[in-house]
């Protein structure tokens, strides 16, 4: 689920969470505007295979199956998950070769998953015709079981984890204290704003661990890649606060030419969440259902090298990819082809300052293991 770190999935049932990326294989589709996200996804790639490498014991894996199953949730419409998914599989050949040198390859079952509104022909048109695993498609919400017990080996979930279920209790209410007036996120907004999305968010990833602790099995792993923010910094620091910021400033500017109302701005709020890394440990830690091996942060920034300065067009092509569907819930089209139009102006006039913000380490990535009690 890089640039502005938005997900390779958006996974929700709720009607009140987000929709899926664009489908296609068009111009504006998500399939060919989501080269950020993979260069997020590889940033960490090497600390993720050599996780994988010393704590997935292969042998354990395959006593009762001769099959190894992995799983993507919130897989979108590729390329990305299939490279994910290829990588985990090499990594699991090579250390079986290893420990077995004489024995043949086991076979592999990757299991597709997203919401049931996701363009799953696009993905599957797309498959790699020499890929070297069974495929199969599993829609549904993520925090809520998917499979059956101890039927999985692996779990892999990129930028889909910072997606809330659901927009948090009290945004939308004007009697509530956090009541998200003038605002879409929670950048910039009182704390009581922060708060309730801190805890949407904690009860989401509780939910998705349950869920996981009976479909894993013992010894298996999950690894997770999601948008975060260093503990203790403020969200609207950082190049994607400084992003919803402009975003609500020019849905409240349009509003005040009287095309929308201020009431529709302060009904929508993004159904997102970076969480501090702390935050993800403590919830995992107090699940019980997992160890965390291994966590580290990363900067995933497309401003890779001094000398680089990303095509604010082509950086605003992939935001509205993956995240235009939320807006055409609540705006009319035209509304919203001016939002991002005008989101692309807005960027380049702070292109310097979101440059510098880039520059924290604003993504994370965790590789759990299923306890083999509890």
């Amino acid at each position: 689920m890089a640039a502005t770190v938005v997900s390779d999935s958006i996974l929700r049932n709720d009607a009140d969470g987000p929709v899926p990326v664009n489908g296609g294989l068009g111009t504006d589709s998500y399939y060919n505007h989501s080269f950020f996200q993979k260069i997020a996804a590889n940033v960490a790639k090497d600390m993720i295979d050599e996780a994988i490498t010393k704590k997935l014991d292969v042998k354990s894996l395959l006593s009762s199956s001769s099959t190894i199953r992995l799983a993507d949730l919130g897989c979108a419409v590729g390329p990305n998950t299939f490279d994910a998914m290829q990588n985990i599989i090499d990594i699991i050949k090579q250390k079986y070769q290893s420990q077995f040198p004489t024995s043949p390859i086991p076979e592999f079952q990757v299991f597709f998953n997203d919401q049931p509104t996701n363009d799953f022909n696009t993905l599957f048109k797309s498959l790699p015709p020499k890929r070297e695993y069974f495929a199969a498609g599993v829609p549904g919400s993520f925090y809520g079981r998917l499979f059956p017990d101890s039927s999985l080996h692996v779990v892999y979930s990129s930028y889909s984890l910072h997606w809330l279920s659901k927009v948090p209790k009290g945004l939308e209410d004007k009697n509530s204290p956090a009541w998200n007036k003038g605002k879409i996120h929670y950048a910039s907004a009182p704390e009581e704003v922060l708060r309730a999305y801190a805890t949407q968010w904690a009860n989401d990833l509780n939910d998705f661990l349950n869920a996981r602790a009976q479909e894993i099995m013992p010894g298996g792993i999950i690894v997770v890649i999601t948008h975060s923010i260093p503990d203790g910094m403020e969200y609207a620091e950082l190049a994607n606060g400084m992003m919803y910021n402009c975003m609500a400033s020019i849905l409240l500017d349009i509003a005040k030419r009287g095309l929308i109302s201020e009431e529709q701005v302060d009904a929508f709020n993004l159904p997102t969440y970076a969480p501090p890394p702390a935050e993800f440990v403590s919830v995992a830690e107090n699940n019980e259902c997992f160890n965390i091996v291994t966590m580290g942060e990363s900067n995933p920034s497309p401003w890779l090298t001094d000398d680089v300065h990303v095509d604010m067009n082509e950086f605003v092509s992939h935001i509205r990819a993956a995240m235009e569907g939320m807006f055409f819930k609540h705006f009319a089209r035209e509304i919203v082809n001016e939002m991002f139009e005008q989101l692309e102006v807005k960027l380049s006039e702070i292109s310097v300052e979101m440059e510098s913000a880039y520059k924290d380490k604003i993504q994370a990535y965790y590789v759990l293991q299923r306890n083999y009690s509890g």
